[in-house]
């Protein structure tokens, strides 16, 4: 994917369900994309049974997993279609959201290098009144781990 074309895709997405990720799991789960810009995201989340845990609130591992997914996706804003992996993932959980609710997550890169990332991701209740979870990641460039289409 050149640059325009990925400026197309964020473009095309905003303020709209992601379903159409080459990620089968941010497909799963459905951001909509609110707003981006180089080195930033801002997505919406609808949390659904699905994603509770046994007490009914949402699960801390599909809030690690959001994280993790809202952070590997702030790298496509640089315009280059690339392959990130977690090296680590640090999760503070703060608050607790239940099905119905609506979350977003607000990432940050902190740091861009030519082979390592660190970003920060936070997620707020829908009003951004109240912090439900912070993480921050470092990621390696691991474009040779890609599966090629």
């Amino acid at each position: 994917m050149s640059k325009e074309e990925i400026l197309f895709f964020l473009n095309s997405n905003k303020d709209k369900a992601i379903t159409n990720s080459p990620a089968p799991f941010m497909n799963w789960l459905a951001p909509v994309l609110l707003n981006f810009s180089e080195g930033s995201l801002e997505l919406a989340y609808t949390v659904r049974p699905e994603m509770a845990n046994p007490v009914g609130i949402l699960h801390g591992g599909v809030i690690a997993a959001i994280i993790d997914d809202s952070i590997g996706a702030t790298l496509i804003t640089y315009g280059k279609l690339e392959f990130h992996a977690t090296i680590n993932l640090t999760i503070d959980y703060l608050g607790a959201a239940k099905p119905g609710d609506s979350i977003i997550a607000i990432t940050k890169v902190i740091k861009k290098g030519k082979q390592l990332t660190n970003a920060i991701c936070e997620i707020w209740n829908k009003d951004k009144t109240r912090m439900l979870a912070k993480g921050s990641s470092n990621l390696l460039l691991a474009n040779q781990y890609a599966i090629q289409s």
